[in-house]
């Protein structure tokens, strides 16, 4: 288990980090500053921060070595929020239970904004400490999560199957760039930092695919189970944009099926793994998961 002392040292360590790393909103441009503050700043689950440093501990790394990956990969997922918000994607108005960056500032920043935190991610990993071989590895790693290869493509193909009914393995496709492939890079650059041989990282890909897909499926549960304030976030769209879901091809009860199947995945790729505990109280937070 993941002891709520270790957890809190490291949500401590993490949100310090984004602090300094991002601009004061006292600073010009100051409306720019401010909105990336509100995207980053407004709570979150943490859960890919949280990877790094359970990742790396398990490698044996440093936490001090670990402290730029996790801000790094935590400004990655704010700025595919703040895109995934926009008027042109999903068009939503509520996030983290406050109004979206382009609703409290405007469409214009917004895009600015995020464009900001993704940049701002890489100019952190490479000014890191550690050595030179290990910071390029962590940005090439990042890079190709984000991209067309990962997280962009993703959403680009989540956009062109709105409205229509895709099969179980391009679903699968889909989530495994536009949620999994950052969850993928969030354990993988915590493993490097340890040093960690192929075989373990081989291992922790594996756990970090599973839950990517376990986290997809319960979020896509919670849409149908949860409520706005409960969930932080507009409950309901995926079905009011026509949305292919894990629910809407498999049914309820075999969504729940298939979460357990990836659950099983987390563990069994875990056996034998020293140091795991972390990963594995995480990996039954994303599968369990109430919000």
């Amino acid at each position: 288990m993941l002891p709520e002392a270790e957890r809190a040292r490291w949500l401590q360590r993490v949100e310090a980090r984004l602090e300094t790393a991002l601009p004061r909103s006292t600073l010009a441009p100051t409306r720019l500053h401010a909105a990336m503050r509100h995207a980053v700043l407004g709570g979150g689950k943490r859960l890919r921060p949280l990877l790094v440093y359970a990742a790396g501990t398990a490698a044996g790394a440093d936490e001090t070595l670990l402290d730029a990956p996790a801000a790094a990969v935590e400004l990655i997922h704010a700025f595919s929020l703040v895109h995934d918000d926009l008027p042109a994607m999903d068009d939503d108005d509520l996030r983290r239970g406050q109004p979206t960056v382009h609703v409290a500032f405007d469409e214009a920043t917004a895009i600015l904004a995020g464009d900001a935190l993704q940049s701002l991610a890489f100019e952190l990993l490479a000014a890191a400490p550690g050595d030179a071989s290990l910071r390029v590895a962590w940005l090439a790693t990042l890079a190709q999560a984000t991209g067309a290869a990962g997280m962009c493509g993703g959403q680009a193909l989540d956009m062109d199957a709105t409205g229509q009914r895709l099969q179980p393995a391009a679903l699968q496709q889909l989530h495994a760039l536009k949620t999994g492939a950052l969850i993928r890079a969030s354990v993988r650059m915590g493993a490097l930092a340890g040093g960690a041989a192929p075989a373990v990282i081989a291992a922790l890909d594996e756990y970090a695919s599973a839950l990517g897909l376990a986290f997809q499926i319960r979020d896509d549960l919670l849409d149908i189970e949860g409520d706005s304030a409960q969930l932080g976030k507009t409950a309901g769209k995926d079905q009011a944009q026509e949305k292919s879901t894990y629910p809407s091809l498999l049914g309820m009860d075999g969504a729940r099926t298939e979460l357990a199947r990836q659950a099983q995945r987390m563990t069994d790729a875990l056996a034998g793994l020293p140091g795991a505990d972390a990963l594995r109280t995480l990996g039954l937070f994303a599968a369990q998961r109430s919000h």
